[in-house]
């Protein structure tokens, strides 16, 4: 027996510096800095500040008493007191230490230790400013734009928000690692069949644990992981979703289970994986309820952490050992991964792929190209995919059944993408009767 612990030992791998780093000033920081990103949940922003770290930076998060929001550094230009302890109210924050009065946008509105008209007051308002980032809110987030002021994108809707008869929860999970180690994991559809089905029991249905016939579709910042399983009689089509640089949807958590036909059923959740740090990361996140969506009674919070990663969040240590889930599994690898001790598999495709276009997205930036924008269509929401569609189509005999749902799974998904530029209610129509189609002619 050949043992290579010792070795292995005194020469660990290495990680992806270059992707795995976001602070200030780093290429994948600054890449990051340029797109929106939910930085917390409107509704957990009150009368105090909030303090938030993302991308490296130690940040205050807070709402006027007129209900606009801010999003500052952390420090007081005056002498650095931590405008955490600050108070909210009708145009701005006021500091706790001498009380200085910022804007929402950083200007200094006033600094009521010294006169007003003194020269040195004039002085400092004219000079000096907090620092401040953009912000908005949308689907019951708040979204903040990091990056510099000239290059500001658009911001970018999403079809989900206009799914009809949807009723969505929004939520946030915290995660004890890099941002690529959570990512990962909606480009690795196999991962399903196995954490959260064969190894402790389904964690979300039965019909997942069948591996399926897997494509890995890139279309520009969009990758489309299609995972089409038999289930008896019925063909399921489940589509996990990546746009970049961190937005993510899939298939229904509980919804869907390969057993009842269902016609592009949307994700489960629309959710940001958002970096903190190097070693910490956020799902910030609406799970989506309705016919199109999860059943109504997941509509809790420990049904949002199910929908999330398989399993609740606070479980005892042998419980989760017993039973791990998403959290177990990425935070298992350690702050940061070891991306150099990796053996990618033709399964990792999807991985593979969509790091590869982060690289050479970073690259670009430092060249001085500009980054690409997450619509499709100027001025309108972006399609996504991450959905279930469950057709009834029984296996043929004398028919190569694998064979046969590879191509299925690939008509489907082009025949999605050529009915995206129609408007939302007549692209989705389209979709829905064109699957009921596909399976009527398998009758």
């Amino acid at each position: 027996m050949t043992y290579a612990g010792y070795s292995q030992a005194l020469e660990p791998p290495g990680y992806d510096e270059e992707l795995a780093k976001v602070g200030p000033g780093t290429p994948c920081g600054e890449f990051f800095r340029r797109y929106w990103h939910p930085v917390a949940i409107v509704a957990d922003v009150g009368e105090l500040p909030s303090a938030v770290r993302i991308l490296g930076e130690d940040l205050v998060l807070f709402r006027t008493s007129g209900g606009e929001f801010g999003l500052v550094h952390k420090q007081c230009p005056h002498r650095r007191a931590s405008l955490e302890f600050g108070k909210c109210e009708a145009r701005g924050i006021r500091c706790c230490y001498h009380g200085w009065l910022f804007a929402p946008d950083g200007e200094i509105l006033e600094t009521p230790g010294e006169a007003g008209d003194a020269e040195p007051a004039i002085e400092v308002r004219k000079r000096t400013r907090l620092g401040a980032y953009p912000v908005r809110e949308y689907g019951g987030l708040v979204f903040a734009y990091l990056g510099p002021p000239g290059e500001q994108p658009p911001f970018s809707e999403f079809d989900a928000s206009y799914v009809p008869g949807i009723t969505m929860r929004n939520y946030r999970i915290n995660y004890s690692c890099n941002w690529l180690q959570v990512l990962d994991a909606i480009m690795d559809p196999i991962h399903t069949s196995f954490l959260h089905s064969q190894n402790a029991g389904a964690q979300f249905s039965e019909g997942m644990a069948e591996i399926g016939e897997l494509e890995i579709f890139e279309r520009g910042l969009q990758f489309v992981g299609s995972n089409t399983r038999r289930v008896d009689d019925y063909v399921w089509v489940r589509v996990n979703e990546l746009i970049l640089p961190n937005f993510t949807q899939a298939g229904a958590a509980f919804q869907a289970d390969g057993t009842r036909s269902h016609y592009f059923g949307r994700s489960s959740f629309t959710r940001w994986v958002v970096p903190v740090d190097d070693s910490h990361c956020v799902a910030l996140a609406w799970a989506n309820f309705g016919d199109r969506g999860d059943p109504i009674e997941y509509n809790t919070q420990e049904g949002c952490e199910m929908i999330e990663q398989g399993e609740i969040v606070d479980r005892p240590w042998e419980e989760r050992q017993r039973r791990p889930a998403d959290a177990e599994a990425v935070e298992g690898m350690g702050p940061i991964s070891a991306h150099k001790g990796e053996n990618l598999m033709p399964t990792d495709r999807g991985v593979s792929l969509y790091r590869r276009r982060i690289r050479r997205l970073v690259r670009d930036l430092q060249d001085g190209k500009p980054v690409p924008r997450q619509q499709q269509i100027d001025g309108q929401p972006v399609r996504t995919y991450g959905q279930d569609s469950v057709m009834k189509m029984p296996a043929k005999p004398g028919i190569d059944d694998r064979r046969f749902l590879k191509q299925l799974g690939r008509d489907v998904m082009n025949m999605q993408f050529e009915a995206e530029p129609k408007p939302l209610d007549e692209r989705d129509a389209t979709i829905i009767e064109a699957l009921k189609q596909i399976e009527a002619s398998a009758q």
